[in-house]
């Protein structure tokens, strides 16, 4: 796999942009669940606008600002030590949105798992980052196949499927196909770590295991 292409599956896997798919899917299979009619209605945009500037955007900028102000070298933190302070930062905006999701009964149990999940996975990630190197990206991959292994789970969620528009067409994808993509990604995110020298196989593996460990116990805890 040449640089290019890792660089670009390293930017649209990264691990904060999980949960921002996650609730697109979810919006799109039973937007009813949300309180809304489809995925471009109102309430279903603010609540994408706020999941993705929370889990993704505010927590970008947080380690953004950590390069001038010397807290980490380069935005790579190929050195493990260095990424304590971003994940710090974003498990801060993870609880806060977690918080507020859970306080106003803006969106279902099942994403709610999926919040808890992920912030979960975060310190996990932060804490086995203390000891030895860990993959952020395969912990957000782990985390994102065992979301879409708890709503097939749930028949509320798994009797319903994807329907995308395909040249004049609509396509069904059905939940477990769409398993079955996200699992192919995942291998190709680890796939692009791994060209990029970011990372040994022995990171991506804990990383995978600590993703799906973390959203199984948020199912259990909620």
């Amino acid at each position: 796999m040449n640089r290019t292409l890792a660089n670009f599956l390293s930017v649209i896997g990264h691990p904060m942009l999980v949960l921002t798919y996650m609730l697109l899917i979810l919006a799109t299979v039973t937007p009813q669940q949300f309180g809304g009619t489809g995925i471009g209605d109102r309430r279903s945009i603010l609540l994408l606008l706020s999941v993705f500037i929370t889990s993704f955007l505010l927590p970008a900028l947080a380690v953004l600002l950590m390069k001038p102000l010397g807290f980490i070298t380069s935005l790579q933190m190929s050195d493990k030590q260095e990424r304590i302070g971003p994940y710090i930062a974003t498990g801060v905006f993870y609880l806060w949105l977690y918080k507020n999701l859970a306080s106003v009964g803006q969106a279902p149990d099942l994403f709610q798992v999926c919040v808890l999940g992920a912030t979960i996975g975060l310190f996990l990630a932060f804490f086995i980052n203390i000891f030895t190197k860990i993959s952020a990206h395969a912990v957000g991959m782990g985390g994102f196949a065992t979301m879409i292994l708890l709503a097939l789970k749930r028949p509320e969620w798994a009797y319903y499927g994807l329907e995308i528009p395909c040249f004049g067409n609509v396509l069904q994808m059905s939940l477990l196909a769409v398993l079955a993509v996200v699992i192919v990604f995942a291998g190709l995110i680890g796939t692009a770590r791994l060209a990029l020298g970011a990372h040994v196989p022995a990171d991506l593996y804990r990383g995978y295991v600590a993703g799906a460990a973390a959203v199984l116990l948020a199912d259990m805890l909620l």
